[in-house]
């Protein structure tokens, strides 16, 4: 259970301390009081406050001098201002100092609780932000990947090994993990960062040009080349040639690149001349490589010629821990791109976003948010927002069985299990073992046995 919000009542007026002590602590708030600033300084030295409640004349100063006070020493706590005497001016120099909101005596037990949820709520967004925030301040973005997981920082470390080599480097994962940003990352950190940047998918070009569009051809060379056409193996001359989606390159055309990797020279179709084949070579494939082979589909030799270095890319599933990142990375996109006035989640939606499977991975999450970021009509994200089934919860049934799950073994599951619960609970050890149903003890030896305990710790 989360601990019960904590609030601070600062007021000389006896019988409305009592009075509002009665309301809060109905709503399961743990409420203290003071009746002079520098009791209530005191109180602060030795608790954190979520919230206080303060009125403008006290004993000892002013409910505004106080205020100031309170956001130096606990700036993430809300202050609610109170007074007999309101004016307009008290009113904005509250708000100016720092105040929540600024309310006049007497008012109606409604209003007060109402008043109190939404500054409690505004606290949690702005302690959940500065955490986040904090939490950024470690690795968590890498050229343009964002991920603390230590699945992403074993990719980023594995970058930054090889990135300033020539090595073939094939990376593999899932559509929407993020291939063509690695590729881009190892050319920005290449010795060819200068040079271009070339990528082409090789699902998407037709069996019948894929040779035109990698070698180039001569004019006249087959019916309809009009003109004389570079290629993209040219284009990548000095820097870095992409191919993505190797694995759906024609056969016959996987043997013809590989002769270029070996000699470092090639031919435009239509042409005897031996053109010079100077860049570094990425290759990515959402298959698993070694089916591809098995199929006939992918040539044996070619694959131990591009996969000098693999980078396997982990489904967004398996690295809920970074989702939060990528959450709050995607929504700063996008408020600044649409102008939207949102200041973050709900818990509800993080809730959902957390139990969602994420079959389309970073790309999914990415569009998700985009979409929530122009359909949200509050200024939080609510999971009606999402557009989000929620996943079922254990035990609704039987037939909770997402599709993604018959990918995965049974200690791949029980590892994203871990990860999951780790990061709903915020990393508390003993809270995801009561998430996941298991004993303490339990929950550290399946960390050992996963090797997860010092990704943990971290």
């Amino acid at each position: 259970m989360a601990t019960p919000a904590r609030i601070l009542i600062v007021d000389d007026e006896a019988s409305l301390v009592d009075s509002l002590k009665l309301v809060l602590s109905s709503l399961g708030y743990q409420v203290a009081s003071a009746m002079t600033a520098s009791t209530a300084l005191e109180r602060f030295d030795v608790t954190e406050f979520d919230l206080a409640i303060v009125d403008v004349q006290l004993p000892d100063g002013s409910g505004i001098d106080l205020l100031g006070k309170i956001r130096h020493r606990s700036p993430l706590t809300e202050v609610i201002v109170i007074t007999a005497y309101g004016t307009i001016q008290l009113a904005v120099d509250a708000m100016r100092a720092g105040a929540f909101y600024f309310i006049t005596k007497p008012f109606d037990p409604d209003e007060i609780r109402l008043l109190v949820r939404k500054a409690l709520e505004h606290q949690r967004l702005r302690t959940r932000y500065e955490k986040l925030r904090h939490a950024l301040s470690d690795r968590h973005e890498y050229a343009n990947i964002i991920g603390r997981s230590k699945a992403m920082q074993d990719v980023f470390d594995t970058i930054e090994s090889v990135a300033r080599t020539d090595v073939n480097v094939m990376i593999v994962g899932e559509s929407g993990t993020g291939k063509e940003l690695v590729a881009q990352a190892l050319h920005l950190k290449s010795l060819r960062a200068e040079g271009p940047f070339i990528a082409i998918n090789c699902a998407a070009v037709p069996k019948d040009l894929m040779e035109s569009e990698l070698f180039g051809h001569t004019k006249g060379a087959f019916t309809g080349a009009t003109v004389e056409r570079r290629g993209l193996i040219a284009a990548a001359h000095g820097g870095t040639l992409l191919l993505d989606e190797i694995t759906e390159m024609p056969v016959e055309l996987q043997a013809k690149l590989l002769r270029v990797i070996e000699e470092r020279r090639y031919r435009r179709v239509g042409s005897d001349v031996l053109q010079e084949a100077d860049f570094r070579l990425i290759s990515t494939t959402n298959r698993n490589p070694q089916e591809a082979m098995t199929e006939g589909r992918f040539r044996q030799d070619l694959f131990y010629r591009l996969s000098t270095v693999i980078i396997e890319l982990p489904p967004l599933r398996a690295r809920a821990e970074d989702l939060p990142y990528l959450c709050e990375h995607f929504l700063k996109e996008y408020v600044a791109k649409y102008n939207r006035p949102l200041r973050g989640f709900s818990d509800e939606a993080y809730d959902l976003i957390l139990d969602y499977s994420w079959p389309g991975n970073v790309r999914e999450l990415q569009h998700v948010i985009e979409r929530a970021v122009l359909c949200a009509r509050e200024d939080l994200i609510r999971a009606r927002d999402l557009g989000l089934r929620p996943a079922p919860k254990a035990g609704a049934g039987e037939g909770w069985d997402p599709e993604w799950l018959a990918d995965m073994s049974l200690e791949s599951m029980e590892k994203w299990m871990i990860r999951r619960a780790l990061a709903r609970t915020g990393g508390n050890k003993q809270a995801a073992a009561a998430l996941l149903g298991i004993s303490r003890t339990a929950f550290y030896n399946k960390l050992k046995k996963y090797g997860l305990a010092s990704e943990v710790d971290r």
